[in-house]
């Protein structure tokens, strides 16, 4: 694609992007009711189109994992529907008064939430993240520049194109919502040099993708590299809590960034519960890799390796490691982990404070599965991904993760002394 025509996207998205912070709430939201209603006005041809390109990665040898994110089915696409009408009853992110004050001469100074203007989203796979992302930027009052993987390149057009008739029906600009339709990674090159009319870039893949965004481009980004999640079982934790809530912390979709990849244990419980954790795993088929404590005690394990505690399997592999109490969990945590989601299982409210506080991740659980860190549970309705950063956003890229401020004053003829 020639540099001209994504010049000319980014151009057209950052004069969008000055008229949506100017939109009433009002218009946004219908703009997302609209939104949905045009995605479910073409569902037939969009589920065709879908299955044409599954039917294509399965034809190339793409793996079931890949086949999978990629599916749009019945309920997959009631998902992405619920999703932006969810985010359309949000809470409006922009206009907030997040401080102020009038001074002794009269001054009135406040700081108010306000858009980031143009966002680009760069991801693989999930055609929902069209939807969810889209969803979120107009609600925050953002311009977007979708590009996604070729491998479901019509499929996100037409997801594009219904959303853009239904906010354009519903007030909003033209170019609020735009597609780079080139296959290829030349496009995406040319998206990285556009810093002069694009205010930020989220990358959702894998590592090597989110790695070359960052490092290609001088647009800031926001990222996170893996998802290498843990669950701390305490030597007071109920074994039937620790045991359902490790299995569905692993076990409800493996293939997922807050899914469980290393499982550690308090030496005073691994006795009773790596029993009964080993049966629950095999029962899911799950394949397990422990330290020699664990191996030990579940002689049919393998030995896990330096290498496992440093990895995001997104797959039916789980280390698991016997710990020395707290403190050694927390450390083998803020070692390993990729400050992502990370929890406890405990019924000391002191031990999960304790934890809370020095575990240093994005989101950290107590009582209650890692799959839960996210935008749907956390009451955000569609998130445009997740971040490990601490700049910009933390966690669940949800509206108001996607505004920033500015400083208004308000004078009757006010001078500098």
């Amino acid at each position: 694609m020639r540099t001209s025509t994504i010049q000319a996207i980014a151009k057209q998205s950052s004069l969008a992007a000055r008229q949506l912070a100017a939109t009433p709430e009002s218009v946004r939201n219908l703009a997302l009711v609209r939104m949905a209603e045009s995605l479910e006005a073409v569902k037939v041809q969009l589920l065709e189109i879908n299955a044409q390109e599954v039917a294509q990665a399965q034809q190339g040898g793409q793996s079931l994992a890949m086949t999978k994110r990629l599916t749009i089915n019945d309920k997959v696409f009631e998902t992405m529907l619920s999703r932006l009408r969810k985010v359309a009853q949000q809470p409006d992110p922009l206009n907030r008064v997040l401080q102020g004050h009038t001074n002794p001469e009269g001054l009135q100074v406040y700081k108010k939430s306000v858009p980031l203007g143009v966002v680009g989203i760069i991801y693989e796979s999930r055609p929902n993240v069209t939807t969810d992302a889209a969803g979120v930027c107009i609600k925050s009052g953002n311009a977007i520049i979708l590009r996604g993987g070729s491998e479901a390149l019509q499929t996100n057009s037409f997801l594009a194109d219904a959303m853009i008739k239904g906010a354009i029906d519903a007030g909003l600009p033209e170019y609020a919502i735009q597609i780079i339709r080139t296959p290829g990674h030349a496009a995406v090159g040319e998206l990285l040099k556009m810093d002069e009319y694009v205010d930020v870039l989220i990358p959702r893949g894998g590592k090597g993708l989110i790695k070359r965004i960052a490092e290609g481009t001088r647009i800031p980004v926001i990222k996170h590299y893996d998802g290498i999640c843990h669950l701390y079982i305490a030597a007071d934790a109920d074994p039937v809590q620790a045991v359902d809530l490790a299995i569905n912390s692993k076990c409800q979709s493996i293939q997922v960034c807050n899914a469980l990849e290393t499982l550690l244990v308090d030496n005073l419980c691994a006795e009773q519960i790596l029993p009964l954790l080993l049966s629950a795993f095999n029962l899911n088929n799950i394949e397990l890799r422990g330290c020699e404590v664990t191996q030990r005690i579940l002689p049919e394990v393998a030995l896990a390796t330096e290498e496992d505690w440093n990895t995001e399997y997104l797959a039916p592999v789980l280390s698991i490691k016997v710990v020395n109490g707290i403190a050694e969990a927390i450390e083998h945590i803020n070692h390993y982990g990729s400050g992502h989601t990370d929890g406890i299982v405990t019924q000391s409210l002191q031990m999960a404070q304790e934890f809370e506080q020095q575990v240093d991740s994005a989101s950290v659980l107590v009582n209650a599965s890692t799959r839960l860190s996210g935008g749907g549970d956390y009451g955000l309705g569609a998130v445009i991904g997740i971040s490990t950063d601490k700049l910009h956003a933390r966690g669940p890229v949800g509206p108001e993760e996607l505004t920033t401020y500015k400083w208004v004053v308000y004078g009757k003829g006010h001078l500098r002394n």
